[in-house]
């Protein structure tokens, strides 16, 4: 699951999380198509209630009417939202639910939302900075890390690497091979 960014400080988690996000209108009838960034069962089920934030900022709460899958996301149609006209204006929004309504994480994994701010401590180097954004590589994923003297390194999030995760302290600890850093350092 990806984080939201409705952070209220850069060092804590989100009190919110996206779900998903409106891509466009579907048909004549109000559906939208809606990129699904949730593996939640039910999450999209009629009855269910979302935080709809449009781009230009408008912030509500929406109620499913209706959901199918379409092609490689959902059909969906909010309480409301009647006609192609309707679905037009929540192109582009964002679904998100409060971090309360997030289920723990199976053991040895990690929600993005939940990384992203955490501080990153390494057994040799010491403090590496905060986690500044995840990034999907191909072979896996990689945690940019920056520092506020614009210190920044991509790190692979791998589990040969990470020594432990303190979730209370938001703390990401480290053991990284001699040389990682300096080859995928940065300074800006």
């Amino acid at each position: 699951m990806r984080s939201s960014s409705s952070k209220t400080d850069p060092g804590l988690p989100p009190e919110s999380v996206l779900v998903g996000e409106v891509l466009r209108p579907q048909g004549l009838r109000g559906e939208v198509i809606v990129d699904c960034q949730s593996d939640v069962p039910g999450r999209f089920a009629p009855g269910e209630r979302l935080t709809l934030v449009e781009p230009a900022g408008p912030v509500r709460s929406v109620r499913v009417a209706a959901v199918r899958p379409y092609r490689h996301g959902l059909a969906v149609r909010f309480e409301g939202v009647e006609d192609r006209e309707g679905a037009e204006g929540l192109r582009g929004a964002r679904l998100e639910v409060e971090r309360s309504r997030v289920p723990p994480p199976p053991a040895g994994s990690y929600y993005h939302f939940e990384l992203q701010g955490c501080r990153c401590r390494d057994r040799r180097a010491g403090d590496l900075g905060a986690v500044a954004d995840l990034i999907a590589d191909g072979g896996g994923w990689l945690l940019r890390v920056e520092r506020e003297d614009g210190f920044a390194v991509a790190l692979p999030f791998v589990e040969a690497f990470l020594v432990g995760y303190d979730r209370q302290r938001r703390v990401l600890d480290w053991d990284l091979p001699e040389g990682l850093i300096e080859a995928c350092a940065s300074r800006s």
